[in-house]
């Protein structure tokens, strides 16, 4: 049975530690950070794709012009970004139609996110016995995380800039591992130093 799932590409954060630079409109490795977590989830099985906007937001959907679309893409606007991750959760959360099985929640910083990875964790998705799913190595957590609809209003009561990792831990028991043998679920870049690394690999 196949899933209809939401990806949900969070591309709204002020870029703090960057000294001045949005650092989703930094290239690595030939596009820039929201073209390719974009194109990602546009490559994977995602059947809609919802990409949540904050500051810079007219040079951020400019730079989406890049990818071509080959499924709907929605840009929403989150105009509380500064209050921290969980207001762009509520944004995207709250247009989400019912008709989905489940929403994948991708960070526009982790550059080596690709189709396959997202793919994966859809495989690990049962509708009829939905779970969350978490990619994992070595006993670590990574992102991206896939959420059951079930669990959307959750991830819509949410505050702050933890995001949503006090929900993996409080719903344990309905939380699938999957395990995977790359640290691209690891690596995000939040300072010059980490885009420097991201440049070079």
């Amino acid at each position: 049975m196949s899933s209809r799932i939401t990806a949900l590409v969070l591309a709204a954060g002020a870029s703090s530690r960057m000294q001045g630079r949005n650092k989703l409109l930094c290239e690595v490795d030939g596009a820039t950070m929201i073209e390719r977590a974009v194109r990602a989830a546009l490559n994977s099985r995602c059947t809609q794709v919802v990409v949540v906007t904050g500051w810079q937001a007219d040079r951020v959907e400019a730079a989406l012009e890049a990818v071509p679309a080959s499924k709907p893409v929605t840009v929403v606007h989150n105009p509380q970004y500064a209050a921290g991750l969980a207001s762009s959760l509520r944004c995207a959360v709250a247009m989400l139609p019912q008709s989905i099985d489940a929403a994948l929640v991708q960070l526009g910083d982790m550059p080596w996110i690709v189709a396959a990875h997202i793919d994966r964790l859809i495989e690990a998705f049962d509708p009829l016995a939905p779970m969350i799913v978490v990619p994992v190595r070595d006993g670590r957590r990574g992102h991206p995380v896939l959420w059951p609809k079930s669990f959307f209003s959750a991830l819509g009561a949410l505050s702050g800039d933890i995001g949503a990792r006090g929900l993996i831990e409080r719903f344990a028991s309905t939380v699938r591992a999957v395990p995977f043998d790359t640290d691209a679920i690891f690596v995000d870049v939040d300072t010059p130093e980490q885009l420097d690394r991201a440049q070079q690999r």
